[in-house]
Formats: structure tokens, sequence, C-alpha cells
């Protein structure tokens, strides 16, 4: 999700949600203790240097049970983290949530709530480094193609059974 995103979405609610890849939410009274600016600059496996730019948010919850973060309070701590930072409002959302550990997560909206993806890892260079393409998926069929297999049924009285 990218800065616009989330801005246009809280101009249409009352409330903010946060939900847990596990479908759990993150409680109700937290904090967004930061927006920040995150860059990163890396070489990959097979030596191409790549750069990353994203808008980084820090959800954290306290004692605080009466603190109720609302929309338009979150819109103007974004809109002064643009002008501030200078972070484009095309810029991906990645949320950070204490759990056993710092979480970090990709930021998606399903209508209701805002949901924190599970983030992985992957080589971007595989085709360099000799790791070969793995396909998640079993090969697929045409059922029209398919010719009948020819079985031998047990019938009463045939000895089979």
């Amino acid at each position: 999700m990218k800065l616009a995103e989330i801005k246009r979405i809280l101009k249409e609610k009352e409330t903010i949600e946060f939900e847990l890849p596990d479908g759990s939410l993150v409680p109700s009274h937290f904090h967004v203790t930061e927006i920040g600016s995150v860059e990163k600059k890396f070489i990959d496996c097979g030596g191409t240097f790549r750069e990353e730019y994203k808008a980084s948010f820090q959800l954290w919850e306290a004692n605080d049970y009466d603190h109720r973060l609302h929309p338009e309070k979150l819109i103007s701590i974004i809109e002064l983290s643009e002008k501030i930072l200078k972070l484009d409002e095309n810029s991906e959302i990645e949320v950070e949530y204490q759990e056993s550990t710092i979480g970090k997560y990709d930021l998606e909206f399903n209508g209701e709530r805002f949901l924190l993806v599970n983030k992985f890892t992957t080589c971007l260079a595989k085709d360099q480094c000799g790791i070969p393409a793995e396909s998640s998926e079993k090969p697929k069929k045409s059922l029209k193609n398919l010719t009948p297999v020819e079985t031998k049924s047990c019938k009463p009285g045939s000895g089979c059974c």
C-alpha cells in the first residue's frame, strides 16, 4: 500500500484497525510511534546493485488504554512526515510491530481494516547464482486431453474378491 492510498482510506474511516496475519487485532490503544523514510542500498548475491525506498510506520502498544488514534490525526502525522522527510506519496509502506521480536509487514486493506501481511525473503539473482526455478504449483492437465484408462472391475463371482 502506498501513502496516497492510506490517506484516501483514512478520510473515509471513523476508526483505525490493524489485523495481524493470524487474524488477531492490534489492540485499539496502539500508538504510531514513528513514521520514517527507509532507504536500503544493497548488492544481491549476483552482484547487482539495488535500492529500495519505503515509508515505515511503527506501531506500539502501551498501558495507555484510553488512547485511541483517530484517522484525522494519523493523516496529519503522515502529511507532516511527507513534508519534513520528503516522502513521496507513492512510497510503499512497511509496518513494524513488536511481538516476540520486531516484525516487518506489508500493508493491505480489506475494505474494513488494515492488514499486516507477512513479508518473505527471496533470492533476487536466481538466474545468476544457479538456483533452479521452482514451481509451487502442480502441473495442470486439461481434462479433455485425457484418455480413459481401462480398469479391471471386480464383479461378483469373478474370483477377484
